[in-house]
């Protein structure tokens, strides 16, 4: 398998950097809805056990809370992948060490090991 060129390189921060932003407007939003949800949570009875309401908020805030979560690692794992590329290791097995496969650098990008190296 042919080493990661300079187009592929390109082409993953592009992929990255606009990944980033998705994640970061999504986590951005996910604040938003968070604070309605507290807003909404202290405007209500404290009394969420029989309050028919507090179920629905609570769910709403776990859910939310939950998607919150997943934006940050998403994040996490973009802002390592970029650090790969200016490091000089994207594209590169974590575990095995031969090049990642093109077709799966594309469809995930933040990708850090090889197809058969991912397999369980």
């Amino acid at each position: 398998m042919p080493p990661v060129t300079d187009e592929i390189l390109r082409r993953a921060r592009e992929r990255l950097v606009a990944a980033r932003e998705e994640a970061e407007r999504r986590l951005a939003a996910r604040a938003t809805d968070l604070s309605g949800v507290a807003a909404a949570r202290g405007d209500a009875t404290a009394d969420d056990e029989h309050d028919p309401e507090g179920a629905t908020l609570s769910g709403e805030w776990s859910r939310l809370a939950g998607l919150s979560a997943a934006a940050r690692r998403e994040l996490a794992d973009i802002h390592a992948a970029l650090a790969r590329v200016d490091g000089g290791t994207y594209g590169v097995c974590e575990v095995c060490g031969q090049p990642i496969a093109e077709g799966r650098l594309e469809a995930r990008p933040t990708a850090t090991r090889c197809v058969r190296c991912a397999q369980p």
